[in-house]
């Protein structure tokens, strides 16, 4: 295949980071991954989202544009773990809408990220796990991370009606929805080779 950029899109514990290598794996795809591990600000985010939401949101946007603008420039095909678009769309509009980003931080972020959607070239596919709010707290719990143990269940919902309602309005290029409720696509092959398949069905249409 000629040069691809897929994204992968996903409500935490949805299992965009295990895909995104898996993926990467398969079709020789360089992968760009989500900077959670060495993120200065998560921690304390999860600890006081009110005092932390803009922070975190301006470094999240920056290294995406980042890595927007390096896959973009770039000669490889290459899968991204979250877009820049969830940045906006999901997670600093949840955190305006639950009051934990006040309405002059929100706009200054809001204006910031449509200055940059100027500059950068959507991808080829989207593809999007869905995942009910059951399935995205057994896959937390069993990664383990122990700043991610506190998420609440109504906190995952607000993010899954945010991601329905923008990808019911992704119109910037091909989209691929996956129903990833039972599916296990890390242990059983024949969950990934259908996932494969589906990928590769969906940007042969885009030719």
């Amino acid at each position: 295949m000629n040069k691809k950029f897929v994204a992968i899109a996903g409500n935490i514990g949805s299992g965009k980071s295990s895909l995104t290598t898996m993926l990467a794996d398969r079709f020789g795809w360089k992968p760009y991954f989500e900077s959670v591990e060495d993120n200065p600000y998560l921690a304390d985010f999860y600890d006081d989202m009110k005092r932390w939401s803009f922070h975190l949101q301006i470094y999240f946007l920056s290294h995406r544009f980042t890595s927007h603008k390096q896959i973009v420039e770039s000669s490889e095909s290459v899968i991204q773990d979250r877009s820049i678009y969830e940045d906006a769309e999901i997670f600093a509009r949840n955190l305006f809408d639950i009051g934990n980003m006040d309405q002059r931080d929100y706009t200054n972020y809001v204006a910031l990220y449509h200055v940059m959607m100027e500059y950068l070239q959507a991808p080829d596919l989207m593809i999007y796990l869905r995942a009910n709010v059951d399935t995205l707290k057994a896959q937390i719990a069993k990664r383990g991370r122990s700043y991610e143990q506190g998420i609440s269940s109504e906190y995952l919902g607000q993010l899954n009606r945010h991601y329905e309602s923008w990808i019911s309005n992704y119109k910037l290029g091909r989209l691929l929805v996956v129903e990833s409720d039972g599916l296990d696509f890390v242990h059983n092959p024949e969950d990934f080779a259908l996932l494969e398949k589906l990928v590769k069905a969906t940007l042969e249409e885009a030719r």
